[in-house]
């Protein structure tokens, strides 16, 4: 991949956008309701360009919070389903790269283990992420200790760095190479560093956790815990989901939707009868924290890299201030 890089404008940069919008379907951060989002625009003029990061991650575009599976329709003996793939070109601007991460901790349940979610895979093929790296790492964010940076390009198309000036744009890949437009002007100076937190986390070794499993730590840290769900909801990586069958106003009608779902919920996989295999809320707690840092990366071939970015989104959410740094700092002192 060629890494020559380009310098540009505010202004150049917008009007690259605002071509963009004029083809695919732009989203980038934006104001709703004064929650800062990644939603469509319909041009640069609609962006916040002072953002820090979105409320929510760029996962609920690809793996959106509620969506229409297919349409079932019963006529007579006849049964026929409409399934509603989604359709069109996607330019998703200003991905913090914690985001990029952890759609690529989403592809290794959703594309790479067959088979591959075609809701899923659809928007991956048909969407561009271009990247803006972070200034610097705000107060929650733990980003380097979980190994991205923020400034890291894992998973981007395109990749911006703010100067003093404007901007320093690379292409990452081949589709975001073929998306750049000719005419700029090449950048010779590197990027300017971004500023990086001193504190570190250092993870357990994979092979501790199974020693950790019955401790009382979870029960106690958990005992202000009120399964309120938005640390699942708020995070990159976590992708539970339940699926239902729900009927439409014209008879014959129904509709297959998929919905997120959170394991700290306290009905998370109830079964027939009313039995929750998990009905403590310790142990709701243990099963999210081992699913980010030993299940998820043992099923699903991450190598060292845990099923968490470092976001920071958790933190900041937890109505009880339950934090993940602390809970892996405290598993991490010697016994």
């Amino acid at each position: 991949m060629n890494t020559a890089a380009w310098k540009v404008s505010r202004s150049d940069l917008a009007a690259w956008l605002d071509s963009l919008a004029a083809e695919a379907t732009l989203l980038a951060p934006r104001r709703v309701e004064g929650v800062l989002l990644y939603r469509p625009v319909s041009g640069s003029g609609q962006i916040d360009w002072e953002y820090t990061r979105p409320a929510l991650s760029a996962k609920e575009f690809f793996f959106p919070p509620t969506e229409r599976l297919f349409e079932i329709r019963k006529r007579g003996g006849e049964v026929t389903l409409t399934e509603t793939l989604p359709e069109g070109r996607a330019v998703l601007f200003g991905v913090r790269p914690c985001d990029a991460r952890g759609l690529l901790t989403l592809d290794a349940l959703f594309l790479n283990h067959a088979p591959a979610d075609p809701y899923y895979a659809r928007r991956r093929e048909q969407t561009v992420l271009v990247g803006l790296a972070c200034r610097e790492m705000q107060p929650t964010c733990f980003c380097t200790s979980m190994g991205g940076a923020p400034d890291d390009d894992a998973g981007m198309d395109v990749m911006l760095y703010e100067t003093a000036d404007g901007y320093q744009v690379r292409a990452v890949s081949e589709r975001g190479a073929a998306l750049l437009p000719s005419g700029w002007t090449p950048a010779d100076e590197v990027p300017p560093p971004a500023r990086r937190s001193e504190t570190v986390y250092p993870l357990p070794p994979r092979a501790a956790w199974p020693s950790h499993f019955d401790d009382e730590y979870w029960q106690k840290t958990a005992e202000r815990c009120l399964s309120c769900r938005v640390c699942s909801y708020v995070c990159p990586t976590c992708r539970c989901f339940i699926v239902r069958d729900e009927a439409l106003e014209e008879a014959g009608r129904f509709e297959r939707i998929r919905c997120w779902d959170a394991c700290m919920g306290e009905n998370y996989r109830r079964v027939a009868g009313g039995h929750r295999p998990r009905a403590q809320a310790g142990e709701r707690l243990r099963n999210r924290i081992f699913c980010k840092f030993y299940y998820y990366p043992e099923q699903y071939d991450l190598g060292e890299a845990p099923a968490c970015t470092g976001c920071g989104r958790c933190v900041e959410s937890c109505p009880v201030n339950i934090d993940i740094t602390e809970v892996l700092s405290d598993l991490g002192r010697p016994a």
